[in-house]
C-alpha cells in the first residue's frame, strides 16, 4: 500500500512538474500523524520465526534494525512546543556493528535531495569521546541496513560523510569516510542537514553552508532514513528531485510492479483447503507432523510450554495435543492453556517410528524424562531419565532437553538412534531403547544435521561448528576460530553428485561459511547475523543448488541468495524481521520459492530474485506461524498457517498439468526444528 501511495505521489507531482514546477516532492514528513509514544517494538526472539504486526501505526516509516536498550524501545514520537517529532532515546552500545535507522522510500529513488532538522541532545567530546558514539544524521542511497551513505553530526565538532559497508571483522562495521569538515554545535538547537546527490556527486550542507563534496559510485540509488547512536531529535524531513527524474523513478517503479504482477498472475494462487480451530491447545511455531494412527494420512502434534529460570534456555513442555487434520483430537497429555502457546526456542518433541515396529511414536522430554508414547493413543511405552546436565547448563541436576533429533549411528536401515542436546554446550546419543551410547561437548549451536559423509551406512553428526563420527570421535571443529554460535549447519553435494560434498553454516554474527569436509573454510562471508539456512533450486538458471539465509539480530530481514560456491546472487530486504525461510515446491515445474510469512501484504513467497511472486488472500487467516509440506498428495507443497487459536491450510487454486512433476527430497518430518537447515534436493516423479 505504501509503495502505491508513493508512486501516486510521484506521478501527480511529476505531472505538476511538467507544468512548470522546478522540484518534485518524493516525501515530506513532520510526524504529526504518528501517535505519541514509543515507535519501536520491544526486541524479542519471537520475531525470528513468528510474524507479529507492529504495535502501532508507523506511517511511511520502517524500523530497520533490532536493538537493545530500554527494552528495545529506542525510537520515540515526542512533542516539543506543540509539534511532534521523532526522537532517538539511547546511547547505542552496539554501535560498532549495527546502528538504529528509520527508513522510508523506494529502492528506485535516485538523484534526489534529502534535508531535515536534526538536534543532537548530548555530546561526548575530549576524553569521553568514542568511535561512532556521538553520531546522528541523514541516511541516503539506502540499499539495506548494512549498506548506505550517511551525513552525520559527530563529537560536537564535525560534519562527516560516510559510506557504510559490510563488516571486515567480527561485529566491526566498515565505515568508509568520504569527507569531513569542522563544524561546532551544541545540544541546544536544531540544525538543518541537507544532502544533494546526483550520479557520483554528493554535496553535504549544514545550515545552508556547503561543508563536504565527494564523488562515489558504490551505491547509486536507494531509500532514505534517519540514524542515531545517541539521543537526538529529527523533524521536517523532505525529499525532492527534479520533474524529469521523478518521471524516471516512477517509470522504474511501474515497470517493477508490472513485472511482479505478471509473475503473480502466472503462479497458482493460494486456495483454502482446511480450517481447524485449536481452542486453548494452540501453539506457536512448535507443530510436529506425522501419521499417528496408521491411516496413511498425516496428523499433527501441538506442543505448549512453560519457560523456567531465564529467557529461552529452560523451557519445558507443559501440554501435548495430538490431532488429525479434520480437527479430531486423538489424545492429550498435560493441561492446555492459551498463554502457554508461544516460544522463542525449540522443544524436544518429534513424531517417529523409533522402535521400528512400523507404527509412529511420539518421543518427547517432559519432567526430566525421555518418554516414548504410542502415536495413536498417547499411551506410554517406555521412558528413561534424562542424563546429568554437567557443568555448563546446570540450573538442574538433569538436563531438561533443548531439542532432539533422530540419527543413524548404529548402522540400522533407518534412523533409530536419538540425539538429545542442551541449549548450547552438550549432546547425548541413545539407541532406540534409550540406552546411552556416547556423549560429547562442543558449541552445539541450535540443531544437528545427520549426514553419511563416508558412505558406510552410518551418519556423521554435523553440529554447531563440529563433526562427529558415528562412534563419538570428533573429526574436526572450528570452535576455536569462530566467536558466535552456529544457527544452522548442513552438508551435501550442492554443486552436483559428481562434485565433492561441502558444508554450509549460517553462523549468527559470524555470517555465512562454506567449509570443505575436512574443516577448511573455503568462503567466509560477513553477511550480518545469518540464520535460517535453506538449500534448494531457487534459481534454475544457475548451475547446482542455491543457498538462502535471512538475517535477524542487529540487521534483520536481509535475505541473501548464493550459488553452490557461495557467490552472492542477490540480496533483498523485504521486511525487517526474521523468517523460517522454507523452500516451497509451489509450481511443480522444478523451481522452488521461499516462504517469508503468511501476511497478505508483508508476507508471501519469494522467487530466487527476491520478488514476491505469490501473495496470500486477505481472508482473515492466521499469520503468526507457517510451515510447508505436501499434504494433498500431488507433490506440490501446501502451506500451513496458524496462531494460538486456529490452523488454516492452503493449496494451489489450479491442478498441475504436465507429464512429470517436481518432487524434491526434504529433511525428514521426524527432525523438525525452528533452527534446522532446510534442505530440498532435486527429484522428479513421472505422472501417468
Amino acid at each position: 500500500m505504501l509503495r502505491h501511495l508513493i508512486l501516486a505521489l510521484i506521478l501527480l507531482t511529476a505531472a505538476a512538474g511538467r507544468q512548470g514546477e522546478r522540484v518534485v516532492s518524493l516525501a515530506e514528513e513532520s510526524f504529526e500523524d504518528l501517535p505519541l509514544g514509543f515507535f519501536s517494538s520491544p526486541p524479542t526472539p519471537l520475531y525470528e520465526y513468528h510474524y507479529l504486526p507492529a504495535e502501532r501505526y508507523r506511517g511511511r516509516w520502517e524500523d530497520a534494525v533490532i536493538m537493545t536498550g530500554r527494552d528495545g524501545r529506542y525510537w520515540l514520537v515526542a512533542e516539543e512546543d506543540g509539534n511532534r517529532l521523532m526522537e532517538h532515546t539511547i546511547w547505542n552500545e552496539n554501535r560498532a556493528w549495527t546502528n538504529p535507522i528509520l527508513v522510508t522510500g523506494d529502492p528506485e529513488w535516485a538523484d534526489y535531495t534529502i534535508e531535515a532538522r536534526v538536534r543532537p541532545l548530548a555530546t561526548r567530546t575530549g576524553k569521553n569521546a568514542c568511535p561512532y558514539c556521538d553520531l546522528a544524521g541523514l541516511v541516503f542511497r539506502y540499499r539495506n541496513n548494512r549498506n548506505y551513505y550517511l551525513l552525520a553530526l559527530e563529537e560536537g565538532a564535525w560534519a562527516r560523510l560516510y559510506r557504510r559497508q559490510e563488516e571486515e571483522a567480527f561485529r566491526q562495521a566498515n565505515w568508509i569516510k568520504l569527507g569531513e569538515a569542522a563544524f561546532s554545535y551544541t545540544a541546544d538547537r536544531y540544525l538543518t542537514l541537507r544532502v544533494e546527490n546526483q550520479g557520483e556527486q554528493i554535496r553535504c550542507l549544514v545550515e545552508g553552508r556547503l561543508l563536504i563534496e565527494a564523488r562515489d559510485s558504490a551505491i547509486r540509488k536507494g531509500k532514505v532514513g534517519l540514524l542515531a547512536n545517541m539521543p537526538a531529535r529529527f523533524d521536517d524531513v523532505r525529499v525532492t528531485t527534479g520533474p524529469e527524474n521523478a518521471r524516471a523513478i516512477a517509470a522504474r517503479i511501474s515497470a517493477r510492479q508490472e513485472e511482479v504482477a505478471r509473475l503473480r498472475a502466472e503462479n497458482p494462487r493460494p486456495q483454502l483447503w482446511k480450517k481447524i480451530d485449536t481452542p486453548q491447545f494452540g501453539t506457536g511455531r512448535s507443530l510436529r507432523f506425522g501419521d499417528l494412527d496408521g491411516d496413511g494420512r498425516l496428523d499433527v502434534v501441538l506442543a505448549q510450554n512453560i519457560p523456567r529460570v531465564r529467557g529461552d534456555a529452560y523451557d519445558m513442555i507443559s501440554c501435548l495435543t495430538a490431532m488429525d487434520l479434520d480437527g479430531r483430537i486423538l489424545w492429550q497429555i498435560g493441561k492446555p492453556a492459551r498463554e502457554h502457546a508461544l516460544l522463542t526456542n525449540d522443544l524436544p518433541v518429534q513424531v517417529h517410528d523409533l522402535d521400528g515396529d512400523g507404527r509412529n511414536e511420539v518421543v518427547f522430554v517432559k519432567d526430566f524424562k525421555i518418554q516414548v508414547v504410542e502415536g495413536a493413543t498417547g499411551k506410554l511405552k517406555y521412558w528413561a531419565w534424562t542424563p546429568p546436565a554437567g557443568n555448563q547448563e546446570n540450573a538442574f541436576d538433569r538436563t531438561h532437553g533443548d531439542s532432539l533429533a533422530f540419527v543413524n549411528v548404529s548402522g540400522n536401515r533407518a534412523a533409530h538412534d536419538l540425539l538429545l542436546k542442551d541449549r548450547y554446550n552438550k549432546f547425548w546419543v541413545f539407541d532406540s531403547r534409550l540406552k546411552l551410547l556416547w556423549t560429547a561437548e562442543c558449541r552445539t549451536g541450535h540443531y544437528p544435521f545427520p549426514y553419511d559423509l563416508d558412505g558406510d551406512g552410518r551418519d556423521e553428526i554435523f553440529i554447531g561448528y563440529s563433526v562427529y563420527a558415528h562412534d563419538g570421535r570428533r573429526l574436526w571443529t572450528l570452535d576455536g576460530q569462530l566467536r558466535d554460535h552456529a544457527d544452522g549447519i548442513a552438508a551435501g553435494r550442492w554443486a552436483g553428485d559428481d562434485r565433492p560434498a561441502t558444508v554450509i553454516i549460517s553462523a549468527s554474527d559470524e555470517g555465512f561459511l562454506l567449509v570443505d569436509t575436512s574443516g577448511k573454510i573455503l568462503k567466509h562471508l560477513r553477511l550480518g547475523h545469518a540464520q535460517s539456512p535453506s538449500v534448494g533450486r531457487f534459481r534454475p538458471d544457475v548451475p547446482g543448488l542455491q543457498f538462502a539465509n535471512v538475517n535477524f539480530w542487529g540487521n534483520p530481514g536481509i535475505i541473501t541468495i548464493l550459488d553452490a560456491e557461495a557467490n552472492v546472487l542477490t540480496s533483498v530486504e523485504p521486511l525487517h524481521i526474521g523468517s523460517s525461510l522454507l523452500p516451497v515446491n509451489w509450481t511443480g515445474d522444478g523451481r522452488e520459492y521461499l516462504f517469508l510469512n503468511g501476511h497478505p501484504s508483508e508476507g508471501g513467497l519469494l522467487d530466487g530474485w527476491g520478488r514476491r511472486v505469490v501473495l496470500f488472500p486477505e481472508d482473515g487467516h492466521p499469520v503468526l506461524c507457517g510451515d510447508v509440506l505436501n499434504l494433498t498428495g500431488d507433490e506440490r507443497d501446501e502451506i500451513v498457517l496458524w496462531d494460538q487459536d486456529r490452523l488454516w491450510i492452503y493449496t494451489q487454486d489450479r491442478p498441475f498439468t504436465g507429464k512429470r512433476i517436481y518432487a524434491p527430497r526434504r529433511n525428514p518430518l521426524y527432525n523438525e526444528s525452528n533452527y534446522r537447515s532446510n534442505v530440498s534436493l532435486p527429484a522428479w516423479r513421472d505422472l501417468p
